[in-house]
């Protein structure tokens, strides 16, 4: 048996209600995740629910994305979104396998790919 464990995140931000400075999304710390490191990222709500987790080569250009994209699996859900955890993870291998592994042990809400327990 191989034994994973999660990884701390380096960073978590979370969405500001009213924000009197220039913000992105209500994230008004959205500048403290890497821009030019690689990890992976997840989504939480109010509830400390499990939302989306994804991995990116460039952690805060993705991020972003998914906020701006038409095409993202959260995009119904974005006003959802009050938490994120940021984990650099230089090895893309381990990128794959911490989110596998996540998405499956934290049953992920809005993640479609890669989920076994349903």
């Amino acid at each position: 048996m191989i034994n994973i464990t999660i990884p701390k995140p380096s960073v978590t931000i979370t969405k500001q209600k009213n924000p009197e400075l220039s913000n992105i999304y209500g994230f008004t710390d959205f500048h403290l995740i890497p821009r030019d490191k690689g990890g992976i990222f997840m989504f939480y709500n109010n509830n400390r629910e499990l939302l989306f987790v994804g991995k990116a080569r460039k952690l805060r250009p993705r991020i972003k994305k998914h906020f701006e994209d038409t095409v993202s699996p959260i995009k119904s859900h974005r006003d959802e979104v009050t938490k994120i955890e940021v984990c650099v993870i230089d090895d893309p291998v381990d990128r794959e396998i911490y989110e596998t592994y996540i998405i499956n042990e934290l049953k992920s809400k809005y993640n479609i790919d890669k989920v076994f327990y349903k």
